[in-house]
Protein backbone atom coordinates (compact mmCIF):
# COMPACT_ATOMS: atom_id res chain seq x y z
CA UNK A 1 0.00 0.00 0.00
CA UNK A 2 1.31 3.45 -0.97
CA UNK A 3 0.62 6.60 1.03
CA UNK A 4 0.05 9.51 -1.32
CA UNK A 5 -0.03 13.28 -0.98
CA UNK A 6 -2.09 15.02 -3.67
CA UNK A 7 -1.57 18.75 -4.24
CA UNK A 8 -4.28 19.75 -6.76
CA UNK A 9 -4.37 22.57 -9.30
CA UNK A 10 -1.11 24.41 -8.58
CA UNK A 11 -0.98 27.59 -10.67
CA UNK A 12 2.62 28.48 -11.58
CA UNK A 13 3.83 31.63 -13.31
CA UNK A 14 7.05 31.97 -15.34
CA UNK A 15 8.21 28.36 -14.98
CA UNK A 16 11.34 27.27 -16.84
CA UNK A 17 10.14 25.88 -20.18
CA UNK A 18 13.42 24.20 -21.16
CA UNK A 19 12.28 20.58 -21.47
CA UNK A 20 15.75 19.54 -22.72
CA UNK A 21 18.92 21.31 -23.94
CA UNK A 22 17.42 21.36 -27.45
CA UNK A 23 13.68 21.92 -26.96
CA UNK A 24 11.24 24.08 -25.04
CA UNK A 25 7.82 23.13 -23.76
CA UNK A 26 6.83 21.30 -20.58
CA UNK A 27 9.47 21.65 -17.79
CA UNK A 28 11.86 18.71 -17.41
CA UNK A 29 11.22 15.96 -14.85
CA UNK A 30 14.45 16.95 -13.09
CA UNK A 31 12.76 20.27 -12.23
CA UNK A 32 9.67 18.61 -10.73
CA UNK A 33 11.61 16.03 -8.73
CA UNK A 34 13.90 18.79 -7.51
CA UNK A 35 10.94 20.86 -6.34
CA UNK A 36 9.45 17.90 -4.47
CA UNK A 37 12.84 17.19 -2.86
CA UNK A 38 13.03 20.84 -1.74
CA UNK A 39 9.56 20.47 -0.19
CA UNK A 40 10.70 17.34 1.65
CA UNK A 41 13.76 19.10 3.08
CA UNK A 42 11.62 21.94 4.40
CA UNK A 43 9.23 19.44 6.02
CA UNK A 44 12.13 17.49 7.55
CA UNK A 45 12.54 20.24 10.14
CA UNK A 46 9.18 19.10 11.57
CA UNK A 47 9.16 15.46 10.39
CA UNK A 48 12.79 14.23 10.36
CA UNK A 49 11.94 10.75 9.02
CA UNK A 50 9.70 11.95 6.19
CA UNK A 51 10.77 10.90 2.68
CA UNK A 52 9.27 11.51 -0.75
CA UNK A 53 10.70 8.62 -2.82
CA UNK A 54 8.52 9.06 -5.92
CA UNK A 55 6.13 11.52 -7.55
CA UNK A 56 4.31 12.39 -10.75
CA UNK A 57 3.03 15.60 -12.27
CA UNK A 58 -0.29 15.97 -14.12
CA UNK A 59 -0.55 18.98 -16.42
CA UNK A 60 -4.02 20.54 -16.70
CA UNK A 61 -3.09 23.62 -18.71
CA UNK A 62 0.06 25.23 -20.14
CA UNK A 63 0.64 28.59 -21.80
CA UNK A 64 4.06 28.67 -23.49
CA UNK A 65 5.31 32.26 -23.73
CA UNK A 66 5.99 32.39 -27.47
CA UNK A 67 4.67 34.49 -30.35
CA UNK A 68 4.32 33.91 -34.09
CA UNK A 69 3.46 36.97 -36.10
CA UNK A 70 1.86 37.21 -39.55
CA UNK A 71 4.25 35.82 -42.12
CA UNK A 72 6.66 34.41 -39.53
CA UNK A 73 8.01 30.91 -40.15
CA UNK A 74 9.02 30.17 -36.56
CA UNK A 75 7.88 31.16 -33.08
CA UNK A 76 9.81 33.72 -31.02
CA UNK A 77 10.25 33.75 -27.25
CA UNK A 78 8.35 36.53 -25.49
CA UNK A 79 10.91 38.53 -23.47
CA UNK A 80 10.54 39.74 -19.93
CA UNK A 81 11.39 43.39 -20.72
CA UNK A 82 14.19 43.75 -18.21
CA UNK A 83 14.88 47.29 -16.89
CA UNK A 84 16.89 49.54 -19.19
CA UNK A 85 20.49 50.52 -18.46
CA UNK A 86 21.64 54.06 -17.59
CA UNK A 87 22.09 54.81 -21.30
CA UNK A 88 18.53 53.78 -22.10
CA UNK A 89 19.47 50.59 -23.95
CA UNK A 90 18.44 47.07 -23.08
CA UNK A 91 20.92 45.05 -20.96
CA UNK A 92 22.66 42.11 -22.58
CA UNK A 93 21.19 38.83 -21.39
CA UNK A 94 20.22 35.39 -22.67
CA UNK A 95 16.45 35.18 -22.74
CA UNK A 96 14.99 32.01 -21.28
CA UNK A 97 11.84 30.25 -22.39
CA UNK A 98 8.99 30.61 -19.88
CA UNK A 99 5.53 29.15 -19.44
CA UNK A 100 2.50 29.60 -17.21
CA UNK A 101 0.87 26.32 -16.25
CA UNK A 102 -1.53 24.54 -13.91
CA UNK A 103 -0.47 21.15 -12.57
CA UNK A 104 -1.34 18.64 -9.86
CA UNK A 105 1.38 16.78 -7.96
CA UNK A 106 1.00 13.23 -6.67
CA UNK A 107 3.74 12.49 -4.14
CA UNK A 108 4.41 9.12 -2.57
CA UNK A 109 5.56 9.42 1.04
CA UNK A 110 6.67 6.93 3.62
CA UNK A 111 4.01 6.32 6.26
CA UNK A 112 4.54 8.77 9.11
CA UNK A 113 3.01 6.34 11.59
CA UNK A 114 5.02 3.22 10.77
CA UNK A 115 6.61 0.97 13.39
CA UNK A 116 9.63 3.25 13.83
CA UNK A 117 7.44 6.24 14.65
CA UNK A 118 4.85 4.66 16.96
CA UNK A 119 6.02 6.85 19.84
CA UNK A 120 4.90 9.98 18.01
CA UNK A 121 1.61 9.74 16.13
CA UNK A 122 1.25 12.61 13.68
CA UNK A 123 -2.22 13.77 12.74
CA UNK A 124 -3.06 14.18 9.04
CA UNK A 125 -4.39 17.69 9.62
CA UNK A 126 -1.11 18.95 11.07
CA UNK A 127 0.82 17.35 8.21
CA UNK A 128 -1.40 19.01 5.59
CA UNK A 129 -1.04 22.37 7.35
CA UNK A 130 2.75 22.02 7.29
CA UNK A 131 2.69 21.17 3.57
CA UNK A 132 0.49 24.20 2.87
CA UNK A 133 2.82 26.55 4.75
CA UNK A 134 5.96 25.20 3.05
CA UNK A 135 4.46 25.44 -0.44
CA UNK A 136 3.86 29.14 0.06
CA UNK A 137 7.63 29.67 0.38
CA UNK A 138 8.72 27.51 -2.57
CA UNK A 139 9.21 27.81 -6.31
CA UNK A 140 8.37 24.96 -8.69
CA UNK A 141 10.30 24.46 -11.94
CA UNK A 142 11.73 27.95 -11.40
CA UNK A 143 8.28 29.55 -11.38
CA UNK A 144 6.26 31.35 -8.74
CA UNK A 145 3.37 29.48 -7.11
CA UNK A 146 0.30 31.71 -7.33
CA UNK A 147 -2.29 29.41 -5.78
CA UNK A 148 -3.21 25.77 -5.15
CA UNK A 149 -6.15 23.78 -3.86
CA UNK A 150 -5.98 22.23 -0.37
CA UNK A 151 -3.66 19.17 -0.28
CA UNK A 152 -5.23 15.75 0.25
CA UNK A 153 -3.99 12.40 1.59
CA UNK A 154 -4.79 9.19 -0.30
CA UNK A 155 -3.98 5.49 0.02
CA UNK A 156 -3.47 3.32 -3.04
CA UNK A 157 -4.69 0.11 -1.38
CA UNK A 158 -7.11 -1.18 -4.05
CA UNK A 159 -8.45 -0.51 -7.54
CA UNK A 160 -11.22 1.75 -6.22
CA UNK A 161 -8.71 4.03 -4.45
CA UNK A 162 -6.58 4.31 -7.59
CA UNK A 163 -9.66 5.02 -9.72
CA UNK A 164 -10.66 7.79 -7.31
CA UNK A 165 -7.18 9.33 -7.57
CA UNK A 166 -7.31 9.26 -11.37
CA UNK A 167 -10.67 11.04 -11.33
CA UNK A 168 -9.12 13.76 -9.17
CA UNK A 169 -6.44 14.31 -11.85
CA UNK A 170 -8.80 14.53 -14.83
CA UNK A 171 -8.64 16.22 -17.24
CA UNK A 172 -4.85 16.30 -17.51
CA UNK A 173 -1.83 14.63 -19.08
CA UNK A 174 0.93 12.79 -17.21
CA UNK A 175 4.42 12.41 -18.64
CA UNK A 176 5.85 8.88 -18.89
CA UNK A 177 9.23 7.72 -20.13
CA UNK A 178 9.49 5.99 -23.52
CA UNK A 179 13.13 4.99 -23.47
CA UNK A 180 12.11 1.75 -25.20
CA UNK A 181 11.41 3.71 -28.40
CA UNK A 182 14.93 5.15 -28.43
CA UNK A 183 16.50 1.75 -27.77
CA UNK A 184 14.53 0.20 -30.59
CA UNK A 185 15.26 3.03 -33.02
CA UNK A 186 19.01 3.10 -32.34
CA UNK A 187 19.36 -0.52 -33.39
CA UNK A 188 18.72 0.67 -36.95
CA UNK A 189 19.92 4.29 -36.67
CA UNK A 190 22.97 4.73 -34.38
CA UNK A 191 22.69 8.55 -34.50
CA UNK A 192 20.64 9.41 -31.39
CA UNK A 193 19.44 12.80 -32.69
CA UNK A 194 18.16 11.29 -35.94
CA UNK A 195 16.46 8.48 -34.04
CA UNK A 196 14.77 11.00 -31.71
CA UNK A 197 13.64 13.30 -34.54
CA UNK A 198 12.19 10.33 -36.40
CA UNK A 199 9.57 9.91 -33.66
CA UNK A 200 8.65 13.58 -33.13
CA UNK A 201 8.54 14.61 -36.80
CA UNK A 202 5.07 15.20 -38.25
CA UNK A 203 4.93 14.61 -42.01
CA UNK A 204 2.33 16.17 -44.29
CA UNK A 205 1.68 14.74 -47.74
CA UNK A 206 -0.95 15.24 -50.37
CA UNK A 207 -2.66 12.90 -52.76
CA UNK A 208 -4.68 13.77 -55.86
CA UNK A 209 -7.95 11.88 -56.08
CA UNK A 210 -9.36 11.88 -59.61
CA UNK A 211 -13.10 11.95 -60.29
CA UNK A 212 -14.84 11.33 -63.59
CA UNK A 213 -17.83 13.56 -62.94
CA UNK A 214 -16.19 16.44 -61.06
CA UNK A 215 -12.88 18.20 -60.57
CA UNK A 216 -9.96 16.37 -59.05
CA UNK A 217 -9.72 16.49 -55.25
CA UNK A 218 -6.56 17.06 -53.24
CA UNK A 219 -6.47 15.07 -50.01
CA UNK A 220 -3.97 16.01 -47.30
CA UNK A 221 -2.69 13.43 -44.80
CA UNK A 222 -0.74 13.84 -41.57
CA UNK A 223 1.59 11.00 -40.62
CA UNK A 224 3.68 10.14 -37.55
CA UNK A 225 5.87 7.14 -36.93
CA UNK A 226 3.66 5.92 -34.07
CA UNK A 227 0.47 7.08 -32.41
CA UNK A 228 0.58 9.12 -29.23
CA UNK A 229 1.88 12.46 -27.96
CA UNK A 230 5.62 11.76 -28.15
CA UNK A 231 8.05 14.49 -27.02
CA UNK A 232 11.80 14.75 -26.26
CA UNK A 233 12.51 15.03 -22.52
CA UNK A 234 15.51 15.38 -20.24
CA UNK A 235 15.65 12.65 -17.58
CA UNK A 236 18.88 13.38 -15.73
CA UNK A 237 22.61 13.81 -16.18
CA UNK A 238 25.71 11.83 -17.09
CA UNK A 239 29.08 12.69 -15.58
CA UNK A 240 31.76 13.63 -18.12
CA UNK A 241 34.62 14.25 -15.67
CA UNK A 242 36.07 12.53 -12.64
CA UNK A 243 34.83 13.32 -9.15
CA UNK A 244 36.89 15.98 -7.44
CA UNK A 245 36.93 19.45 -5.93
CA UNK A 246 36.15 22.67 -7.80
CA UNK A 247 37.26 26.16 -6.88
CA UNK A 248 34.65 28.10 -4.86
CA UNK A 249 32.11 25.25 -4.92
CA UNK A 250 29.15 25.75 -2.58
CA UNK A 251 29.52 22.53 -0.60
CA UNK A 252 33.14 21.73 0.18
CA UNK A 253 32.21 18.28 1.54
CA UNK A 254 30.51 17.01 -1.64
CA UNK A 255 32.63 15.91 -4.64
CA UNK A 256 32.09 17.90 -7.84
CA UNK A 257 31.99 16.77 -11.46
CA UNK A 258 30.93 18.19 -14.81
CA UNK A 259 27.87 16.59 -16.39
CA UNK A 260 25.67 16.76 -19.49
CA UNK A 261 21.94 16.19 -19.88
CA UNK A 262 20.50 12.81 -20.75
CA UNK A 263 17.79 13.25 -23.39
CA UNK A 264 15.30 10.57 -24.40
CA UNK A 265 11.66 10.28 -25.46
CA UNK A 266 8.57 10.67 -23.31
CA UNK A 267 4.84 10.44 -23.87
CA UNK A 268 1.93 12.41 -22.43
CA UNK A 269 -0.96 10.17 -21.37
CA UNK A 270 -4.27 10.94 -19.73
CA UNK A 271 -4.64 9.38 -16.25
CA UNK A 272 -7.36 6.90 -17.25
CA UNK A 273 -4.80 5.00 -19.36
CA UNK A 274 -2.80 3.90 -16.30
CA UNK A 275 -3.52 0.51 -14.74
CA UNK A 276 -1.42 0.93 -11.60
CA UNK A 277 0.49 3.56 -9.68
CA UNK A 278 3.96 2.36 -10.76
CA UNK A 279 3.19 3.37 -14.34
CA UNK A 280 2.83 7.00 -13.23
CA UNK A 281 5.46 7.67 -10.57
CA UNK A 282 9.01 8.92 -11.13
CA UNK A 283 11.96 8.53 -8.74
CA UNK A 284 15.71 9.05 -8.53
CA UNK A 285 18.10 6.36 -9.75
CA UNK A 286 21.91 6.37 -9.81
CA UNK A 287 24.13 4.15 -11.96
CA UNK A 288 27.61 4.93 -10.69
CA UNK A 289 29.31 2.45 -13.03
CA UNK A 290 28.10 4.50 -16.02
CA UNK A 291 28.18 7.87 -14.18
CA UNK A 292 24.41 8.30 -14.58
CA UNK A 293 22.13 10.30 -12.29
CA UNK A 294 18.61 9.73 -13.55
CA UNK A 295 14.92 10.36 -13.01
CA UNK A 296 13.10 7.24 -14.12
CA UNK A 297 10.10 4.99 -13.59
CA UNK A 298 10.03 1.44 -12.27
CA UNK A 299 8.62 -0.03 -15.44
Amino acid sequence: MSSLLLIPKIKIQNANALSSPYTIGFPAMTAWLGGVHALQRKLNSTYPNLKFPRMTVACHQIDLQTHKGDGDYIYSIIGTSNPLTKTGSRPSFIEEARCHLTVSLVIEYEDLNDEEDLDEIISPDSFINSVTQCLQTLKLAGGDILSFNPPELHNDNDDKSFAKLKRKLMPSHCLVERRDLMQQAMQDEPDAIKALLDYVTVKHRSEIIKHETKDDEIKWMVEKKIKGWIVPISTGFQGISELGQAKNQRDSNTPHRFAESVVTLGEFKMPYHFKNLDEMLWGYHTDLENNLYLCQQKN
